[in-house]
């Protein structure tokens, strides 16, 4: 079994916590307002504008023998840089007021998810974070190809309101296969527990992100 495997394996739990989260559920089926859509791109905003500051302070924190994964990290805060902007963009299409997020503040979970991963970071092992990666890049994957399309068909939103999911559909795919080589790239023990404990951890958190959000079931268009 490739260590990538042995990810996947043993963060199920995680996994099938997140898928049936109802916010996620009704997401993929188009089932939600106008609103938690809104809500969703907000709560997404707040943990988007940590990505690349994220990448930065585990980039910092590894040694010469993890030069490999620098390498990684430089290809993605080269490829994310400024895609909270297309999150913004996606509020204001939608009708809501992307200054008011800019300028808000998270939800409690939002926040609890962000400042595990910094403190995972900062005081235990830089290479956890990859174990974020593999969570939001999966999911954001499910989202992006089974959510958008039945979301807009079902509220009569266009392409403009969905750029920050539709552009992760396909830029995520490419990002997981890449994902998947470099997991298996991780030999040293310690490196690959991390990995698995933040994934599981932030499975836990982001289903509570979804959770947090308000949320009343849409009966779809006919």
């Amino acid at each position: 079994m490739t260590f990538y495997q042995r990810l996947v394996a043993e963060t199920v739990e995680g996994q099938m916590g997140l898928a049936s989260v109802p916010q996620i559920q009704d997401g993929l089926m188009g089932r939600i307002s106008r609103e938690t859509y809104i809500a969703y791109l907000t709560e997404a905003y707040h943990h988007v504008k940590h990505t690349v500051p994220l990448m930065q302070a585990a980039r910092a924190r590894m040694d010469i023998a993890h030069q490999r994964f620098v390498a990684a990290l430089d290809e993605y805060i080269a490829e994310e840089t400024g895609h909270e902007h297309w999150i913004l963009a996606d509020i204001k299409n939608c009708g809501g007021d992307p200054e008011a997020v800019r300028n808000g503040e998270p939800r409690a979970a939002t926040l609890a998810m962000t400042d595990f991963a910094y403190d995972y970071i900062n005081t235990a092992n830089p290479m956890g974070f990859f174990g974020m990666v593999f969570v939001l890049e999966g999911t954001s994957v499910k989202l992006a190809t089974h959510g958008a399309e039945a979301v807009a068909q079902n509220l009569g939103l266009g392409p403009e309101c969905f750029s920050y999911l539709t552009s992760h559909g396909a830029l995520d795919l490419e990002h997981l296969t890449f994902f998947e080589n470099l997991m298996n790239e991780v030999e040293d023990p310690d490196d690959q527990a991390a990995i698995i404990e933040v994934a599981r951890a932030i499975f836990v958190r982001f289903a509570d992100m979804f959770r947090a959000i308000p949320h009343a079931r849409e009966v779809a268009h006919a």
